[in-house]
């Protein structure tokens, strides 16, 4: 069932089980219903990514003109449930290369991007910005050979979160790692070179950065 099937039936539903405002009805995250009356739980469903804004907006206001009480904080709440956000890349978009050693960190920009919905990732400056209030997960790595350690660190808004790091004497490594973090709208999220460390990539795509939306709060 997609979004704008379930949101019909959503309506119907509001419509029989709350005559003048009575009974409550909590809105699910989203999913076709199994079972009726009070025991009814709902299976998530498939997104459509062409439902208009415009029609939630005032599915939204209808609800609560039809339960006679507030269903959410505001419509922009009611709107960001809905939302989808992922994102994956990997350090060059073609041929191979390092990054590195510098004195300092600095920001690395993952051009070949193979996922960025809700275009949150931005591939010319290697930031994430988070466009709405929610817990997200990220992971991200790095190869890097010979004598020279490789390694990225997480940083949110300038704080260091997490770090991925590896010193190898000979061959190759890989470091990797990963964080969930609650973000505000606005929030920006980016891996930096550990200073001091060196990166390589090629076809391979070995480094990396990814990350998705878990759930709005």
């Amino acid at each position: 069932m997609n979004v704008s099937v379930w949101l019909k039936s959503l309506w119907l539903d509001c419509l029989q089980l709350a005559p003048g405002g009575q009974k409550e009805v909590a809105l699910p995250r989203g999913g076709s219903q199994v079972g009726s009356g009070a025991s009814r739980k709902f299976q998530p469903p498939t997104v459509d990514h062409d439902i208009s804004p415009l029609y939630l907006t005032v599915l939204y206001f209808l609800l609560e003109m039809i339960l006679k009480k507030p269903m959410l904080k505001s419509p922009q709440s009611f709107l960001v449930s809905f939302k989808q956000v992922a994102f994956s890349a990997s350090l060059l978009d073609q041929g191979h290369g390092d990054i590195g050693p510098f004195n300092t960190q600095i920001t690395l920009i993952f051009k070949h991007v193979v996922t960025n919905i809700g275009n949150a990732y931005n591939p010319h400056t290697g930031i994430f910005t988070a466009p709405v209030r929610g817990v997200y997960h990220f992971d991200w790595s790095s190869y890097g050979y010979g004598n020279i350690g490789t390694g990225g660190v997480l940083f949110r808004n300038g704080e260091n979160i997490f770090l991925a790091y590896e010193q190898q004497t000979s061959g190759g490594v890989s470091a990797s790692n990963g964080a969930s973090l609650l973000l505000e709208v606005g929030d920006q999220v980016s891996v930096r070179l550990w200073a001091g460390a060196r990166i390589h990539d090629n076809q391979n795509h070995q480094t990396t950065f990814s990350g998705h939306l878990i759930f709005t709060m």
